[in-house]
């Protein structure tokens, strides 16, 4: 007799963790998958919750630190971003850890991010 999706969800509230353990190892192991995908599709319907993790929607670009050489390039990139003059780029970029955009999407973060790199600065998306 085959399980319909609800009793196998069913199933998968009342397993103990230990349980949901082995069953997410199986997964793994049978369909070749990693344990983020596993888990992922394990674990959503484990908590019984319909509020699971969503995905992250928002960055902050941080400018953790440049090469000295390279300092005005991270200077003129960090005010072509911000929109900041130029005393403001620089007293951003010397103090280190300056945040440099904030409320972007994933793809926007890591274009500037680039942008920052390729200039001469190291950048954390957070």
């Amino acid at each position: 007799m085959a399980m319909n999706k609800e009793d196998f969800l069913k199933e998968i509230e009342e397993m103990k963790v230990i349980e949901l353990y082995e069953l997410v190892e199986a997964i793994k192991e049978r369909f070749n998958v990693t344990a983020a995908v596993a888990v992922a599709a394990a674990a959503a319907p484990a908590g019984g919750d319909a509020s699971a993790e969503e995905e992250k929607t928002e960055f902050t670009v941080v400018l953790v630190s440049f090469d000295d050489s390279k300092k005005i390039n991270v200077i003129k990139e960090v005010k072509s971003i911000t929109g900041l003059s130029l005393k403001e780029a620089k007293d951003a970029v010397e103090a280190g850890g300056s945040t440099i955009k904030e409320g972007v999407n994933k793809e926007e973060a890591e274009a500037i991010k680039k942008q920052l790199e390729t200039a001469g600065g190291k950048v954390e998306v957070k």
